[in-house]
């Protein structure tokens, strides 16, 4: 190979497809970390829930106690 056409293809600008494979990646990489954020506060959303039933039932307890 052409020592030259070996110098531009490493120190050259990147071609289109590789332009292309790099923002696919980059891509890639951003929708797995919106599924961890999403699964995050998927988690959150059920530890919270839980939390205002656990809550709720405790005022309910307490309420009544109170009556007595």
């Amino acid at each position: 190979m052409n020592w030259w056409i070996e110098f531009k293809r490493r120190f050259g600008p990147p071609t289109l497809l590789q332009l292309a494979v790099s923002e696919l990646e980059e891509a890639e990489r951003k929708k797995m970390e919106a599924h961890t954020g999403n699964e995050y506060a998927t988690a959150m959303i059920l530890y919270q829930t839980n939390r205002i039933k656990r809550l709720k039932a405790q005022v309910h307890e307490l309420s009544k106690e109170k009556q007595k």
